[in-house]
């Protein structure tokens, strides 16, 4: 598993395309994700060792130009960031739900992994552009007390937050529609 996620977000998608490949060959990185998001976007996001994802995200950076609208770089990553991305986090006992929607990409994955490293939750999902008009959304699970406070820990490090909640005894219908 990755130790490190590196993520740019261009402008521009042939722009995106071109990018990703520099930054798969500048370093020993696996793409996590590389498509188009809302609104017309390109969005490239690499993982590994430290000192690789920094190595390709200094080069993915030197080739987007002024077409880089957001970046992100995290070292020592929780290890539920990445299976939430892909939506193949295990979940096991649903409780308590926090959500964390944000206008940027960056910021929600951010957030994330405060929350995770903040309390005793479980990564649902990180929702990442598409179909959300570029936006970031967060989805957890736990006990009412962890998740308030994983949604705080988020809040304090999060930029660009739209809005935020816990919902203590969601229905057992919105839980399966969670998953």
């Amino acid at each position: 598993m990755a130790n490190a996620v590196g993520m740019i977000e261009l402008n521009s998608i042939a722009r995106g395309i071109e990018v990703c490949d520099f930054m798969i060959k500048a370093a020993q990185v696996n793409v996590l994700r590389a498509s188009t998001v809302c609104p017309g976007k390109y969005l490239v996001v690499i993982g590994g060792e430290t000192g690789a994802v920094e190595a390709s995200m200094k080069d993915g950076l030197k080739r987007s130009g002024a077409h880089a609208v957001d970046t992100l770089f995290i070292p020592n990553i929780n290890d539920q960031v990445i299976p939430a991305i892909y939506m193949t986090n295990p979940v096991g006992t649903l409780g308590a739900v926090g959500v964390l929607e944000f206008y940027s990409i960056a910021s929600a994955i951010t957030a994330a992994d405060a929350a995770v490293k903040a309390a005793n939750i479980t990564l649902i999902e990180i929702r990442m552009g598409c179909a959300i008009g570029g936006k970031g959304m967060v989805t957890f699970t736990g006990d009412v007390g962890a998740v308030r406070a994983a949604v705080a820990a988020a809040e304090n490090v999060s930029e660009l937050l739209v809005g935020s909640t816990v919902i203590p005894r969601p229905s057992p219908k919105l839980l399966e529609s969670l998953l």
